[in-house]
Parts: structure tokens; sequence; C-alpha cells
């Protein structure tokens, strides 16, 4: 679980920062300079890492059992600047540091025969 959680929270601030980068630099440059290298090149590479983010989110969002809307949220998250911080912070808080600590608390079940 701990695997899993560090590859999307990994991916999920490289696609919010290369959508970012795309948006608010990249775009206006293309708009004003004629300058297409951002937004073309680094939308390139944030359209691949993204999909790798969707592999990695839905790994964990059925590693956590999470319902549908919140795992299409998770999903859509890369695609509106911004949007991937807030909702990496959410799931942290709500879905991965319960199930961490559920996973690394100690058994409470006895030895069997004694």
């Amino acid at each position: 679980m701990h695997a899993a959680a560090l590859r999307y929270r990994v991916m999920a601030y490289i696609t919010g920062v290369l959508i970012i980068v795309v948006c608010f630099a990249g775009i206006p440059l293309q708009l004003a300079a004629h300058n297409t290298f951002i937004a073309n090149d680094i939308g390139t590479i944030h359209g691949f890492l993204y999909i790798v983010y969707i592999i990695f989110a839905y790994i964990l969002a059925q590693k956590l059992k999470m319902k549908l809307w919140p795992t299409i949220l998770l999903l859509l998250a890369g695609t509106i600047p911004i949007m991937t911080f807030v909702v990496e912070r959410w799931m942290n808080r709500v879905y991965i540091a319960p199930a961490l600590a559920a996973e690394s608390a100690p058994s409470q079940q006895q030895p069997v025969g004694r």
C-alpha cells in the first residue's frame, strides 16, 4: 500500500506542475510570442505522464476500495490546473493516511494455542 501511495503522490505532483506550466506559461507564450515549445513539447510530456498518473491512481483506488465518484474525481484531477494538489491532499487525509495507519498497526490477535 505504501508503494502505491508514494507512486500516486509523485505522479500527482509531477502532473500538476506540468499542467500549470503549460496553462500559465506555455499557452500565453504561444499566443503572445508565437513560441510553441512549452505548449507543444511540455504539453506532450504532460499527456504521456497523465496516462501514467491515471494508471497509478487507479491502482491506488482499487487498493483502497474507493467508491465510484471519488475514483472519478481522482482520475480527472490531472486535467485541471491546481486540482491535482487539492485532490492529493484530500486523498492523503481521507483515504491514504487512515489506510497506512491501519496497515502499520500491530495485530490485536493473540497467538492460537496459548
